[in-house]
């Protein structure tokens, strides 16, 4: 128990063998309940988390398991759950897979920790606190805030990550968060009852997906800082699909959720604004791209370049417009979350963390 709700960590592992049984470990005596999910890795992810779960269940003290959880699972008082993808399904069924057996087993509050290591257990009541607290339905992890939080990211993961942000905003609606990519999150059940997990994606695009979702259903996001930890894990994403995948995933999710939430549901002259923005934008550039190349013909096209200036101008002001009534339309889901101060208990009692 944590400040009264019942807490469960999901962790995800695939290829993570070196790592997730070190993850498991260390999580804070606070959880009451640990999901660690292998989707089906070709390695020994699956035997380390049966072996480190069937220790941490031995000397689990069965008397501080919350009762609750054993009548709600039908009498399994496991501190660690190991579960195993028959197929590789992807990160993201992995992450929902663990947020459905919460919800069965009438968990508060579900946080999630990748099996590779770079999520730090030590701030664990930090990412929680504000979904704990109410103030938000969703937290998590920001890595870009400040500089020193980015210290132990490459400068590729870097601008990546900033590229994938920008799009993002657009996508969900959150216009203040940043590091969508980050997975180290939390959530309320009530917000997972409140989510069609079928219809968000099983890929590595799911975290970016999963905040359109929570916009569309009305759900406060909190950004948490935290810093960024990298160690010798290797990851199993590749790049060039990863990247396109998502990108094509960000444009279906931003006329999603403008159709649903703007057109749909209600009116908001926002969706007016995007449309004549970007047609008048894309036009205005092909229309001055053309009238650069009659010019080096030696045509007159001063006054096709002009209009054609013009039109891109009213463009991008119709967007700028636009991005201004949908951030004020969001404004509201969006929790601002307080700078990290003075280290928790949690966080004094912890040791340093390392992946040693």
């Amino acid at each position: 128990m944590y400040k009264g709700k019942r807490i469960a960590v999901v962790v995800t592992a695939y290829d993570e063998a070196a790592f997730v049984g070190r993850v498991i470990e260390t999580i804070p005596d606070f959880v009451d309940r640990i999901y660690a999910v292998d989707d089906a890795s070709p390695d020994d992810s699956w035997q380390v988390i049966q072996r480190v779960a069937t220790r941490v269940n031995d000397n689990a003290d069965s008397e501080a398991i919350d009762r609750a959880l054993t009548a709600a699972d039908g009498g399994d008082d496991r501190r660690v759950v190991p579960i195993r993808h028959a197929e590789n399904r992807g990160y993201g069924a992995a992450v929902k897979t663990g947020y459905r057996r919460a919800v069965a087993d009438d968990i508060d509050v579900v946080a999630v920790m990748n099996g590779d290591g770079q999520m730090d257990p030590t701030i664990l009541d930090r990412i929680i606190d504000p979904v704990v607290t109410g103030e938000a339905d969703y937290a998590k992890g920001n890595r870009l805030l400040h500089a020193d939080d980015r210290e132990g990211m490459s400068t590729f993961r870097f601008v990546g990550n900033a590229m994938l942000t920008g799009l993002s905003k657009f996508a969900t609606g959150y216009w203040s968060l940043g590091d969508p990519q980050n997975g180290y999150t939390a959530i309320s059940r009530e917000a997972i009852d409140r989510l069609e997990l079928e219809e968000i994606t099983d890929q590595y695009g799911f975290l970016n997906h999963l905040l359109t979702h929570l916009n569309v259903a009305g759900c406060r996001v909190a950004d948490v800082p935290m810093s960024a930890i990298y160690g010798d894990e290797d990851s199993s994403i590749t790049y060039g699909s990863f990247i396109r995948f998502v990108s094509l995933l960000l444009l279906q999710s931003f006329y999603w959720r403008l159709k649903t939430r703007y057109v749909v549901r209600s009116f908001n002259p926002a969706v007016v604004y995007y449309v004549v923005g970007s047609l008048g934008l894309a036009g205005g550039l092909a229309g001055l791209g053309g009238s650069v190349v009659r010019a080096a013909r030696g045509d007159d096209a001063f006054t096709a370049g002009l209009s054609a200036f013009v039109a891109a101008l009213l463009g991008l002001v119709s967007l700028g417009s636009a991005i201004r009534l949908d951030a004020e339309a969001n404004e509201d889901l969006e929790v601002p979350c307080d700078e990290p101060g003075e280290p928790s208990d949690s966080e004094a009692r912890a040791p340093a963390y390392s992946m040693e």
